[in-house]
């Protein structure tokens, strides 16, 4: 059997050649687009001016993978201070913001997860209450993926693990990559994984998202009232993901040879409960409460993750040791700051109202009622999303855009954001998602798999929003 590592997350940087046309064409661009913009004649304050063709620099960057993502963001902040657009604590201000230092908490719950093996632990329970046949094996999959975000808030820490399960799995089905199990399989928690991380606030696109509502927009978003808000579409998603997935690639074997024996061989090889996965599955527990019970204490989710991951670090609760942290991927969370500094600096040098103006102001009339507002909401975010492949990068520039929309013209912007945080979930191509990339790169399916399920699902969650926001939305105050 081939085994992966679930605390070894594989690099999706790995995939790509630093030699390609496109990085080639990125790091040209990084060049001549600041450049054009910063000296190009247009009527623009020129602090204005400025802003834009560092913020050029940066999204070219992160669009065309030139260099790192978090290394772009530091280079942007970098030149907003170094060429005085914007006072230091304006450039380098999202690393003051809780938003990069929740998924910072949230990488420590998924080392937690993880490294305890109460992760694993809680993917083969599931499986073996689901059943041995194909169809609710795949079922079990989704269930647990879905599951897992609640104590692992990473798409690619979820991938790994479920792809730890699955190649088990396939290997059990006797099912090669490229055959229809395997690729069902991996096609599926790869795509879910994305999309639950924008119904649950877990991951760096939601917590990127829920940060710049609350800075930009000005109101408060529970972790409690956006799972609840979501609660219908998780559901359906679930059974919807399943049923295509089953309908486009239909099973050569039906039945897992050895059957519940295979599965309980799995947890009897992981013998009883370890004390390690004890105390870790207390740790999550009470982080999972106090987020669904933020309503009552209004305790910041960052505060909540941050407090739990950095208490498992504490020594003599023997959960996470130091080195632990030292093999921490810090860049994500750098990468976010970035993006969130960005948006403040945008904010603070004017660019926001021009490209609010300037971008959103032929949605204004189609903004008529929720339904059409819903429409073109979801379809714009979805075609913006083509151009900016990071769906951070995406969120970290426009979630500020619509923020001021909805103030100027009187809109939420709570069920704005949420809206256009949602569209992000839907994508046809691996590059607009590390998750995607991570599953892609097992070669268990192709990328036009990805393009006819993703197709479906996209249209799946956009009539099930059109329902949500029509019908259940207000009925929990949200309108």
């Amino acid at each position: 059997m081939v085994a992966v590592d679930a605390g070894v997350l594989p690099s999706p940087n790995s995939l790509e050649n630093p030699n390609s046309r496109l990085v080639v064409i990125g790091q040209i661009l990084c060049i001549l687009v600041p450049l054009l913009v910063w000296f190009a004649p247009l009527p623009l304050p020129p602090v204005t001016q400025h802003a834009f063709a560092i913020v050029g620099f940066m999204v070219v960057a992160w669009i065309t993978r030139a260099m790192d993502y978090a290394l772009a963001g530091f280079i942007g902040c970098f030149l907003f201070w170094a060429l005085r657009i914007v006072a230091f604590p304006v450039a380098f201000s999202g690393f003051a913001n809780d938003t990069a230092w929740f998924l910072f908490g949230a990488l420590l719950l998924g080392v937690v997860a993880t490294r305890s093996g109460i992760a694993r632990r809680i993917a083969y329970f599931v499986m073996l209450r689901v059943g041995v046949t194909y169809p609710r094996i795949l079922l079990g999959l989704i269930v647990t993926d879905f599951l897992l975000t609640f104590i692992v808030p990473s798409g690619i820490a979820r991938v790994v693990i479920m792809a730890s399960i699955a190649l088990g799995l396939a290997e059990a089905f006797n099912s090669p990559p490229g055959s229809n199990v395997s690729r069902g399989m991996f096609l599926v928690l790869s795509y879910t994984a994305n999309i639950f991380d924008k119904m649950i606030i877990a991951g760096a696109a939601s917590i990127t998202a829920r940060g710049l509502i609350e800075k930009v927009g000005g109101v408060e978003v529970l972790w409690s009232y956006w799972f609840i808000a979501f609660l219908p579409c998780s559901i359906i998603t679930v059974l919807a993901a399943w049923w295509l997935t089953l309908k486009f690639y239909p099973p050569e074997k039906v039945a897992l040879e050895g059957g519940y024996d295979y599965l309980r061989a799995e947890m009897t090889k992981m013998g009883s409960l370890s004390p390690l996965e004890k105390r870790a599955a207390l740790l999550m527990t009470a982080a999972i409460l106090l987020w669904l019970t933020d309503f009552l204490h209004h305790i910041s989710p960052a505060v909540i993750g941050m407090g739990v991951g950095l208490f498992a670090l504490l020594p003599r609760i023997g959960i996470l040791e130091i080195e632990d942290m030292k093999r921490l991927n810090y860049l994500p969370v750098f990468f976010v700051a970035a993006a969130v500094s960005m948006g403040t600096v945008l904010e603070a040098t004017k660019g926001l109202d021009v490209l609010t103006s300037s971008v959103f102001a032929w949605m204004l009339p189609f903004m008529t009622n929720i339904i059409t507002t819903t429409i073109v909401m979801y379809w714009t975010a979805f075609v913006y999303h083509f151009l900016l492949a990071s769906e951070i990068s995406m969120l970290g520039t426009s979630i500020p855009l619509v923020m001021e929309f909805a103030k100027s013209h009187g809109l939420n912007p709570l069920q704005l954001g949420m809206i256009w945080t949602f569209a992000a979930g839907g994508k046809l191509f691996a590059y607009q998602s590390g998750v995607l990339i991570v599953g892609y790169s097992y070669g268990y399916f192709a990328a036009r798999d990805l393009v006819l399920i993703g197709a479906w699902l996209t249209v799946v969650e956009f009539v099930v929003l059109l329902l949500l926001v029509q019908f259940y939305w207000p009925l929990i105050g949200l309108q």
